[in-house]
């Protein structure tokens, strides 16, 4: 593994949250400041191929990327943006049994109102 996907992995274990590619490497130019955006880019996608990270694709907003590859789901204020975790217990078994067919992988973002903007809705009213 070379310095710098070691780099933005760190960078991504290391988060919080789902940071976008800008977000990595903003982060990353602090440590490495000769890192080029392309390289962050490059190695976002390798590692998603590897399944070391996940690709998080939200329609009209930038990836975000996850560091926890196991089945879960998402939720996404549908306001701010913000992306949480969330986990369905037995959802995939669920699909199985409503299908019919082996899932091997799913993706599922929830649209919600997150609790922080449902108090600002209240408060211009």
């Amino acid at each position: 593994m070379t310095k710098q996907r070691k780099l933005i992995l760190d960078i991504i274990k290391s988060s919080n949250g789902h940071m976008t590619a800008e977000e990595i490497y903003i982060k990353a130019k602090q440590t490495q400041p000769s890192i080029a955006i392309g390289t962050v880019y490059r190695n976002l996608g390798l590692m998603t191929q590897a399944e070391e990270i996940r690709r998080i694709s939200i329609p009209n907003a930038p990836d975000r990327f996850d560091k926890f590859t196991g089945p879960h789901e998402h939720l996404i204020c549908q306001n701010c943006g913000v992306l949480s975790d969330i986990n369905v217990s037995d959802l995939k078994d669920y699909l199985q049994v409503q299908t019919g067919i082996e899932i091997i992988s799913y993706e599922l973002n929830l649209r919600y109102i997150c609790n922080g903007c449902k108090g600002m809705e209240g408060s211009n009213e």
